[in-house]
Parts: structure tokens; sequence; C-alpha cells
């Protein structure tokens, strides 16, 4: 099982996403305050881990509902929903990401 929360930025929309396997698939759980995120999460219930880590063959099904309901292309959810698929999945380690603007 992995467990993130995202913070995505000046929106101020926040989400918390649950994943974890059932047998080779992966279960994905939403809570957040975004409306165009609740509509992807309706549709993102469970996925197959590999198809999300790799742009081969169909790609990863939530960049897809990614571009199709949410407003902003550099929403940092659909990103945070892999990294939680891919931990849950065994194919990578809990590390904590960000994006950090340099005032210069």
């Amino acid at each position: 099982m992995a467990k993130v929360h995202i913070n995505s930025g000046a929106c101020g929309f926040n989400t918390t996403v649950e994943t974890k396997m059932d047998g080779n698939k992966c279960t994905i759980a939403i809570d957040t305050d975004c409306e165009a995120i609740r509509a992807l999460a309706g549709e993102l219930t469970e996925v197959e881990p590999l198809q999300e880590i790799s742009f081969r063959g169909n790609g990863p099904k939530t960049l897809e509902l990614g571009a199709a309901h949410c407003y902003h292309t550099a929403c940092p959810v659909p990103v945070g929903i892999i990294k939680a698929i891919e931990v849950a999945a065994g194919l990578n380690l809990p590390v904590d990401t960000s994006i950090k603007f340099i005032d210069e």
C-alpha cells in the first residue's frame, strides 16, 4: 500500500491518494477538493502498474484521464497518482518529490 498527499499549488486544492495491490492490478482511492480530479477519480479505480510507468503501448491511463479531466496541464496530481501506484507495486521507493521555485 502507498498513500500520498498532493498539494497542487496556487489553486489551493489538496488531494490524498491511496493505492494498493490486488493481484496484478493496483486499486486507487482518491479524496480531493478539486472537481476535475473528482471526475478523474470516478474513472480511475484500478490500473495495471507496468502500463502506468511507461509511455510504451497505450501509455499511462492516469495521464490519459488527466488530459481528459484536468483544466491545467501542469497539475501535479496525475503524476502523484502514478508515483503512489509504482510504490504500491514495489516498482519504486517511497521517496518524496518536489518542485521548488528559485528566486534569484
